[in-house]
């Protein structure tokens, strides 16, 4: 199992700060360096950026990936002329993940003008995306994209692995079927177990060695002290995931990162919190209320001398396990103590 490390834009680091700490990673023996991608700065340059600085303590610079940028924000040719731009510059040290976001809701595909169904626009995504970085010409008619002889101008072509985002079934047998791994979030070991089933009979379906496909996994880590304040920092990070959006009716409930705890087994904890907050509970209450031995089945938060075996538990059954760093204080201090914590052995 490779162990990496994800940092994120709530730490709100420069990008000096960045390079300082993907160095440290360096040094510690981390073989690889992630961020997911929002509408802020670029992830594609924000991993040429870390890798720039890693290449200062390993010979090729660390691999660096993306887990994941939503569909949403690009096309697929614009997708594969990232992923290929930061491949080719790197020397083939960097991982493509795209993932659907909040596709899964109807309103927000009607907003963005996305005809069909989710799964059908991933699959879509990941047939073309695939395609343009192993340098063919592409003709395609999906679900919901077209493209005709459509082709990246790169040579000699950014062979990109890409990865798919996925908690559910029907993404997780896609990723067997289409992606070269499998980015997975919030899962306790037997989730982790359950996905690689399901990305097994997604590769039975197109005659795959299901071992072929990457099964990766952030494992968020918070260190502090003050346990407390760990304790709290951890469990707000994990609200929105776990609860969802208030008000969401039953279809939202079925899919997505509620759907996702639910079938982990979570569904009494989180019914009374909704309880507690349809009853106008505040975040800090909710923070109070929340199971903290439900917390630490997905991740971990305390004092650092309990962090790596932690982890290491989370982590079995991964190829990549992302070592997803969360601050209880702001600075570069406070990462550092996160990667010192979890360094490889």
């Amino acid at each position: 199992m490779e162990i990496g490390i994800g940092l994120d834009a709530t730490l709100n680091l420069t990008f000096e700060e960045q390079a300082q700490l993907a160095q440290e990673a360096a040094r510690l023996g981390y073989t690889s360096i992630w961020t997911p991608e929002t509408t802020g700065y670029d992830s594609f340059q924000t991993c040429a950026v870390r890798w720039e600085a890693t290449r200062q303590v390993v010979p090729g610079g660390l691999t660096t990936g993306i887990a994941v940028s939503p569909v949403a924000l690009r096309t697929p040719m614009s997708l594969a002329m990232g992923g290929g731009t930061v491949s080719a510059r790197t020397g083939g040290r960097f991982i493509l993940g795209i993932g659907s976001g909040g596709l899964y809701r109807e309103e927000e595909r009607r907003a963005l003008g996305i005809k069909g169904s989710t799964i059908g626009l991933m699959r879509d995504y990941l047939t073309t995306v695939r395609a343009l970085v192993a340098g063919e010409t592409v003709t395609y008619e999906g679900t919901a994209l077209t493209l005709r002889g459509a082709h990246l101008a790169i040579e000699p072509p950014p062979r990109t692995p890409v990865h798919l985002g996925a908690l559910g079934p029907q993404m997780l047998r896609l990723g067997g079927e289409r992606a070269d791994g499998v980015d997975l979030n919030w899962c306790t070991p037997d989730q982790i177990a359950w996905s690689r089933e399901c990305v097994a009979e997604g590769a039975a379906r197109t005659g795959r060695d299901p071992s072929s496909v990457t099964v990766a996994e952030y494992i968020r880590v918070c260190v502090d002290d003050d346990v407390e304040l760990a304790r709290r920092t951890f469990v707000r990070n994990m609200l929105g995931y776990a609860l969802g959006r208030h008000g969401a009716g039953a279809r939202d409930r079925n899919l997505g990162y509620r759907a996702h705890f639910e079938r982990m087994g979570f569904t009494q904890e989180l019914s009374h919190l909704d309880e507690m907050r349809s009853g106008g509970a505040s975040l800090p209450q909710l923070a109070d209320a929340f199971p903290a031995e439900m917390a630490l089945r997905v991740g971990y938060f305390g004092r650092a001398a309990g962090a790596a075996k932690a982890f290491r538990s989370l982590a079995k059954g991964l190829d990549i396990a992302v070592v997803r760093v969360v601050a209880a204080r702001p600075g570069v201090e406070q990462v550092l103590a996160t990667l010192r914590a979890c360094r490889p052995t």
